[in-house]
């Protein structure tokens, strides 16, 4: 095993949309790690309203200034993926107890099934409460304003959740 693959972690998530809690994550955890694989993937339990090609695309605008993370798309479960790229760490972001107690019975799972540890890293205090869904709740039923939605997502996603979201309504 290379110093790069004992050094990489993966950041799975749906990501959509892409929240500023996401790109701190990112950027905290590029710090960490050798190389960090931000894993878009198909949550079955939720609509999407985004392509994984879509997601990823956005990642990648707003992660190319961090050298060592890769945006990549992937199916099936997490930690295959993880052990099919190498990576001995799967990376999540926990905002609250809600978070950490849902993430504790996958992450247990994982090292069972997968021999991957899973690292825990803390949501910056001020994206403590973003989520993407109720992003997405709040562009689809209630009053869309870029300026206070920028606060939670780029205003690129914010702009092309509206047009994705309105275009379902119509």
């Amino acid at each position: 095993m290379s110093e790069t693959q004992s050094n990489l972690a993966v950041f799975p998530g749906a990501f959509d949309p892409m929240t500023y809690g996401h790109i701190d994550i990112i950027k905290r955890a590029s710090r960490l790690y050798a190389k960090l694989i931000v894993a878009v993937g198909h949550n079955p339990m939720k609509a999407q309203v985004f392509t994984a090609k879509e997601r990823a695309e956005m990642l990648t605008a707003h992660t190319g200034d961090f050298p060592s993370v890769e945006v990549q798309t992937y199916t099936g479960l997490t930690v295959e993926y993880a052990r099919q790229v190498g990576a001995r760490v799967i990376l999540r972001g926990i905002r609250d107890s809600v978070d950490l107690h849902a993430e504790l019975e996958i992450a247990t799972t994982n090292r069972i099934i997968g021999d991957i540890e899973t690292v825990f890293l803390m949501t910056s205090d001020q994206h403590v409460l973003t989520s993407s869904t109720l992003i997405k709740q709040i562009v689809e039923i209630g009053q869309y304003d870029s300026e206070h939605l920028a606060r939670l997502v780029p205003l690129d996603v914010a702009r092309r959740l509206k047009e994705r979201l309105s275009k379902r309504k119509a």
